[in-house]
Formats: C-alpha cells, sequence, structure tokens
C-alpha cells in the first residue's frame, strides 16, 4: 500500500468502528492478510446459515483488502483467493454500514470489482473472479432490521420501513429519539400529557405513545430517551399486530441498541452548544479471547446537559451507562447479557397555551411554570439476556428475557386561559389583562416490565416450494403505579397563584396547597403466539403471511380522594378487570421484475384495548378494542449497485370502530365511530455517488372521522396531529482534503391538537405550517480526530413543534454545535 493509499484510507476510517484497528493490521505487511484463528470462525459452511444470522458491519469506503481485513475480524471467518493477494488493493469498496449475513455484506463490498465469493469449508471465505454474468445480488441492501418477525430483507418485506442508522444521526448532531424520527416519513411529534410525559409521536394518523420498542421488546415507560445506546431506529409503518401484539393502529418505532463486536472500539464524542448545550459520550468494545471464544464487553455512557434556544428557564440533564456482555459471536450458540440504566432530571417544557383556538400570541421564550419547582425525573433500568442458538444450516432458535423499572416524578405547569379560574375572558380582552391559571400536574409512578420472547426462524423446503417460516411466543407481567395529587381546594379552586399571559414571573413564590388526589395501580398479563410465513413461489412471486392470537388481562384498583367543603376526605374506591383474547392476521403479495426491485400488496389488522396504556375506568372497562385495518401498496428498488434504496407507497388505514362518550350516559364510552387516513409516501435513501449522500422523504396524508353515530359534527373532521404534507431531507457531500458539508430541511404542513369536535361550537385548535433548516461541516484533523459544527434552525424560524389539546410547545431557535470526536 502506498503513502498515499494510506493517508485516504485513514481519513476515511472515522466512518466505521474499529478501522483503525484494521489499518495497522494492514499497513503491517502492505497487503490483504487475515490473523483471525481457523478456529474462530463461523461453524457454518452454507449461505443459508449466512443469510440467517446476522451481524453489525461498520466498513468504510476504500480499498478493498482493507474492508475484507476488517470483515475477517467482525464475523471471525479466513479469507482466501484464488488471484493473487497482491492485486486485492487495486480494488475499491463503497464500504457497508448496517445489520446484514455474512453473504449480504460480502455482496455489498465486493459490488462493482467484478470478484465474487464461495464458502468451501466451515469458517473460510474463498475470493475469486466472478465470470459469470447473472450473479444474483438478492439481498443486496443498504439497511435492514434486526426484529426477529421480519427475518427478511426490506427489499423484499411488504412493508413501508425506514432504517435510520447512528451515522445518520451523528451527522445531523441528533441526541434524542423525537429528532431522529424527523427523519422518517409519516409521523409527527406530539406533546405529552399529563401523567404520561415523554415521547409522544402520531404514525399516520394515529398516536403511537404506546407503540415504542427497544430491541422488538415494548419500551413501556414515558421518559424522553437519548439516542447514546443506539445502532439503529426502525419506523415500521402500518398495522403490525402479527408482529407486535396490542396497538400499532398506524406503526411502531423500535430501537436497536449497539452491541460488543469482535474488533477494538474506542470512541469519545464531545460537543458544546450555544444552547449551553454539553454533551459527553463514550463508546468502548473490547474482544475477550482469553474468556471465551467469540466473548467481547461493549461500554456505551453519555452525560448531557443543555438549554433550549430561545426559551426561558427550561434545562434538561440526563445521564447514561449501558454495559454489554457477549461470548459465542463466531460460534454457533451465542449469549448476550446487557444492561441499560438511564437518568433525566428536567426543568420541563410545557410551552404556551391555546387562546381561542390558536397559540396565545405572546414572546416564544414566555414560561409559565415556576422555575424552583417545576421538574420531570426519572430513572430507567432494563436488564436483557438474549440466547441464540444456530440449528444446523436452516434455521436460528432465539430467546429473550426482560426486566425493565420505570420509576418517574414530576411537578410540571400546563398554562391555561378561558376558564373559571383565570377568569372569562373574550377576544376582545387585551393581552395585558388576560391571566393564565398554572395548571399544576404532579405525582409520582414506577412502572415495570418482565417479559419473556421465543422464536424460530426457519429457512427449508415443502412440497417443493421455499419457506421462512417465524414461529413465536410471548409473554410477560407489565405493573403501573402512579399516584397524582392536585392543588385544587375542597372547593374545587386553583390555590397556584395566576400569572400575566404577556409578562409571566417564573421565578414567583409558590404558595399552592397539595391535596392527595388518585392512588392506582394496574397489573397486566399478556401472552401472544404467532405463526408468519413467507413462501418463494417461483423466482419473481413471494406469498406470505401471518396469524397471531393475543391473551390480555389488565387488572385496575384505584383511590379517589374526594374532599368536602370543610376539608373532610371520603375515599371511593374503583376496581376493574378487562380481559380480551384478540387474533390479528396479515397477507402480502410481493413480485420481483428484478433482482434488485419488489412490487407488494399487503393487508394487516390491529386492535386497541381500552387499557392498552394500562389504565382503565368506568367508561372503558367494558368497552371492546377498537379495530383496525390497512391495505398498502407499494414498491422498492435497489439502485446504483444497492447503494440507494428508493421507494413508494399509498395506503388506507380505517379504525373501524373508535372510542367515543355515549351522549345518554357520559360514564360509559361506546363503539361508534370510524376513523380513516389516507395516504401516500416516497423516500430515497443512501449513496447518489461515493461522496454524496441522501436521506429524504415525501409524505400527503388525509386523516378525517368518517361516520360517527351520535356525534354528526365530527364527520369530517380532521383527526388529531395529522398534518396534510410532511417533506424532510438530508443530504452530504465529501469536499477534498479531509472537509464534509451537509445540509437540510424538515417541512411540517398545519395540523390540529384537540380530537374531533361534538358540537358545532366547539373550538378547533390548530397550529401553522412551518420549514426549518438546518446545516453541518465536518474536518478530518487526523486519523483520529474529527471536528464537526451543526447549526440547527439556521433561519431562527419561530414554529410550533409539539401539539397537545391543553398546550403548544415552541420549536427551539437558532442554535449551534461545536463537537469533537476522538479515536483510540
Amino acid at each position: 500500500m502506498s503513502k498515499k493509499q494510506g493517508k485516504l484510507a485513514g481519513r476515511r476510517a472515522w466512518l466505521a468502528l474499529g478501522t483503525v484497528t484494521a489499518y495497522a493490521a494492514v499497513s503491517a505487511t502492505g497487503k490483504a492478510q487475515t490473523t483471525v484463528p481457523e478456529n474462530g470462525g463461523q461453524n457454518s459452511n452454507s449461505s443459508s446459515q449466512a443469510q440467517l444470522s446476522v451481524q453489525q458491519f461498520d466498513i468504510p469506503a476504500g480499498p478493498l483488502d482493507m474492508a475484507l481485513t476488517q470483515f475477517a475480524r467482525i464475523t471471525g471467518m479466513k479469507i482466501l483467493y484464488s488471484i493473487p493477494a497482491e492485486t486485492i488493493p487495486g480494488f475499491h469498496t463503497s464500504g457497508i454500514t448496517g445489520t446484514y449475513s455474512i453473504a449480504q455484506a460480502l455482496l455489498q463490498l465486493l459490488n462493482g470489482t467484478d470478484l465474487t465469493y464461495s464458502l468451501p469449508e466451515q469458517g473460510r471465505i474463498n475470493i475469486g473472479v466472478n465470470h459469470s454474468e447473472s450473479i444474483s445480488v438478492t439481498g443486496l441492501l443498504t439497511d435492514s432490521v434486526a426484529i426477529p418477525t421480519i427475518p427478511t430483507p426490506l427489499l423484499d418485506t411488504p412493508q413501508s420501513i425506514t432504517a435510520i442508522p447512528k451515522e445518520r444521526l451523528a451527522q445531523q448532531g441528533v441526541s434524542t429519539l423525537r429528532d431522529a424520527l424527523r427523519n422518517s416519513p409519516g409521523i409527527s411529534l406530539a406533546a405529552g400529557e399529563g401523567a404520561t410525559q415523554g415521547d409522544n409521536l402520531t404514525i399516520r394518523g394515529f398516536s403511537a405513545q404506546n407503540d415504542i420498542f427497544l430491541d422488538g421488546i415494548r419500551d413501556t415507560g414515558n421518559y424522553y430517551r437519548d439516542s447514546f445506546n443506539y445502532e439503529q431506529v426502525d419506523v415500521l409503518e402500518g398495522p403490525a399486530g402479527v408482529q407486535f401484539g396490542r396497538g400499532s393502529t398506524g406503526g411502531v418505532i423500535n430501537q436497536e441498541s449497539k452491541s460488543p463486536q469482535l474488533h477494538r472500539i474506542t470512541n469519545l464524542d464531545a460537543g458544546l452548544g450555544t444552547d449551553l448545550t454539553r454533551r459527553l459520550t463514550f463508546d468502548f468494545n473490547q474482544p475477550l479471547p482469553q474468556i471465551a471464544n467469540g466473548a467481547a464487553f461493549r461500554l456505551n455512557v453519555m452525560g448531557h446537559e443543555a438549554n433550549i434556544a430561545e426559551r426561558d428557564v427550561v434545562e434538561g440533564r440526563r445521564y447514561g451507562v449501558a454495559p454489554t456482555f457477549a461470548v459465542g459471536l463466531n460460534t454457533p450458540n451465542r449469549l448476550i447479557a446487557s444492561y441499560f440504566h438511564f437518568t433525566e432530571d428536567d426543568i420541563p417544557d410545557y410551552g404556551l397555551p391555546w387562546y381561542f383556538g390558536s397559540p396565545a400570541p405572546v414572546p416564544r421564550h414566555n414560561y409559565y411554570g415556576f422555575s424552583d419547582l417545576n421538574f420531570l425525573r426519572a430513572n430507567v433500568d432494563i436488564a436483557t439476556v438474549r440466547a441464540e442458538h444456530d440449528i444446523d444450516d436452516h434455521g436460528l432458535l432465539r430467546n429473550i428475557l426482560r426486566y425493565g423499572n420505570y420509576e418517574r416524578k414530576w411537578q410540571i405547569t400546563e398554562p391555561q386561559v378561558n376558564n373559571a379560574s383565570a377568569g372569562i375572558i373574550t377576544p376582545q380582552t387585551p393581552l395585558d389583562q388576560v391571566k393564565v391559571n398554572r395548571n399544576q400536574l404532579a405525582g409520582q409512578s414506577v412502572e415495570t416490565n418482565l417479559w419473556d420472547q421465543a422464536d424460530l426462524n426457519y429457512t427449508g423446503k415443502l412440497l417443493g416450494l421455499r419457506h421462512m417460516v417465524v414461529f413465536g411466543a410471548e409473554g410477560g407481567k407489565q405493573t403501573s403505579d402512579p399516584i397524582r395529587v392536585r392543588y385544587a381546594n375542597p372547593s374545587g379552586i386553583n390555590t397556584v397563584p395566576l400569572t400575566s399571559l404577556l409578562n409571566p414571573d417564573p421565578y414567583q413564590p409558590f404558595s399552592g396547597t397539595v391535596y392527595p388526589s388518585t392512588n392506582v395501580h394496574t397489573t397486566a398479563y399478556s401472552v401472544g403466539i404467532y405463526l408468519l410465513d413467507t413462501i418463494e413461489l417461483t423466482q419473481k412471486w413471494e406469498l406470505s403471511g401471518g396469524i397471531r392470537e393475543d391473551y390480555f388481562d389488565a387488572n385496575y384498583n384505584s383511590v379517589t380522594h374526594n374532599y368536602s367543603p370543610s376539608g373532610t376526605d371520603t375515599p371511593t374506591y374503583a376496581r376493574f378487570e378487562q380481559t380480551i383474547n384478540k387474533p390479528t392476521w396479515r397477507g402480502a403479495l410481493v413480485y420481483k421484475p428484478k433482482q434488485n426491485g419488489s412490487i407488494y400488496f399487503d393487508y394487516g389488522t390491529s386492535f386497541n384495548p381500552s387499557a392498552e396504556g394500562l389504565s382503565l375506568s368506568a367508561a372503558t372497562y367494558q368497552t371492546p378494542p377498537e379495530e383496525n385495518d390497512t391495505f398498502e401498496g407499494g414498491t422498492k428498488w435497489d439502485l446504483n449497485g444497492g447503494k440507494l434504496t428508493v421507494r413508494g407507497a399509498i395506503y388506507r388505514t380505517t379504525k373501524l370502530n373508535a372510542r367515543e362518550p355515549d351522549p345518554t350516559n357520559s360514564s360509559q364510552n361506546v363503539l361508534s365511530g370510524n376513523q380513516r387516513a389516507d395516504g401516500g409516501e416516497f423516500a430515497v435513501q443512501g449513496r447518489l455517488t461515493s461522496r454524496w449522500e441522501i436521506l429524504t422523504s415525501y409524505t400527503h396524508l388525509h386523516g378525517e372521522v368518517v361516520s360517527s353515530k351520535y356525534y354528526p359534527f365530527a364527520v369530517g373532521q380532521p383527526l388529531n396531529n395529522v398534518l396534510s404534507n410532511l417533506f424532510n431531507l438530508w443530504t452530504e457531500y465529501r469536499l477534498s482534503r479531509g472537509f464534509e458539508v451537509g445540509a437540510g430541511t424538515n417541512f411540517v404542513d398545519s395540523r390540529t391538537a384537540n380530537t374531533a369536535t361534538r358540537t358545532a361550537t366547539t373550538i378547533v385548535e390548530g397550529a401553522p405550517g412551518y420549514w426549518v433548516f438546518n446545516a453541518t461541516a465536518k474536518y478530518e484533523l487526523t486519523e483520529r480526530i474529527t471536528l464537526q459544527a451543526n447549526v440547527n434552525n439556521l433561519l431562527n424560524r419561530f414554529y410550533l413543534d409539539e401539539l397537545h389539546p391543553g398546550h403548544v410547545i415552541p420549536g427551539a431557535g437558532a442554535s449551534a454545535l461545536f463537537g469533537a470526536k476522538f479515536k483510540f
């Protein structure tokens, strides 16, 4: 390898974890070689086994010999050559990032080189010249998802899925889940609600607050998630009841965690921002062959403090640590144990009050809470053990056991106008005379989740047809124990002092008197059994389908404190139970006109029980589940040699029996309405050239109430937090001499915050659409140090980012984040 080649490879090394190690190995000899012991290889000698066992790859573009050396270190395979090894450095690869099987990863690395591979014996790969003009490129992907119930490559999966890798988040300077989701079509963000603060969002027109998963298992806690331990974020659109159980009307979010690798990683990232951001993350991975074959340890640590640009008082503080230990990574039997701890201690932001259907016309920095009293504190602890076993060359058996504990305490001020406490006002009332009621949301809660998930992936032939079968069962126990207090006296009058709409005083002494409100304990038991099968009818046609049966039993117990004017407490007790047995299913047909493209049609169902969020009431406990279905047709194409993915889809999601209050008995809910969301989306992701990357999408969505038995004024009204148009763009270009620049924009159309109108006089609260522009620049100072600057909301636009029927939260103003990335 020449000095020029070595320098170029070193500059690209920051793109991949562990490349420094590979570079050192290659530079020692000047040609490709593998130092992995022969007995450390995969115990498999067929491509079908490689298609089942997936691993995480992060190999940058550059000389092929360096890429193959790192590939060997990651997989434990030994690489042989049927051509002179000295010729390999003359080839260039576009690299690979994401979760792939060995076969998929090799095809990606060798794409465009006219080289091919074979697996002559256990643990060995032979690289040679491709003499065939019709080599198959099945599985050549730019991304994939590590979800057991989605075993097929995304190209062949009949569902709209967006995979957002950690590299994209690093480019954008993103540190939260909600900011990561701005890269996906079909998603609009919403504000936290009452006692369920945390990430709240809408997918394809329907709430998905209870549809957030961590490595395929429901992440039940209500908290604001950080991205420090993300390998990838997966957005699956459309009902996913077959794959995930209850919920998922519009789709689900899956967070993929970082996992141990068979190469060394030592990364330290530090950042300082104009909004007083101070952030430090550390990612360390160490192979441990002296302990066991295929053993490795990985540790991710994060510390973060920040204010919000153009918002007074608000502050976020969080800390996280995620150690993971694995054995047998390069063997048929693997065991991975992980622990995740996350702490946040915020001064939360419930934004501005609504004012006659629009956000109050006040400065965006106004804060209506109490700087010394408002807080949101959360402690999350999640322990997971995953065991995997390869069954011959055809199957993968997996079991995941998890326990999660989520603790929260909060006191948050929600600003309200035009109510009994603040006084009656009209649109003509001078703003300087308007008072704001500071509604206090306060309490504490503990949620737990004990869950076990077992599944078998098996590929084989039956009646001459190839089947890819997933059979599994999962179940467990979830609990939720919120305790809430209130600041209204026995006569129902708020004891918290009011403040001015135009000039709120966040430093005003707090004089509210606290009273116990409710004490709730909910326990839910769930069991789900599912079977999915993908049948290869011909080389061009695939038929897939699945069925699942869910058992869900929720037990709800509460104590409500009732005070007489004299202050006497007369508590009332409530106990409700909801038991549901419900099937869901899906079916799809995929046509592949070419190996790099697919056209599909998909139908799926899901359901939403009243106790989906572990809460019940006298109005809901007897109400059957809402039922949902989706029709979707779409196409996906891998272009530019598999480095660029283009996809599009049109769909209709219908909630067949939406819950509504019974007009003759307000204490009961009935299933009397239909809601529908029609939409289409288009997305492009990957590399346009070796230097130019892009991620862009457009969504058009129309959601409305189709029918309502008791509320005719609601028919035709838009669904909550549904936008007509959504556009996202992020693009980045590598210049010469180690420079890289990028820019992006988000367009979010107007949307409403409250549910559909029930009377002719109901005020619909809504926010206008907006554009936001962002930019980044990077410079590789040395092979080990990269400098980066990100500017968010470049034009300092005022916009309303997160909506709730009770309040609206402005987006952050212009801010810059300056960071340095170190590799050791």
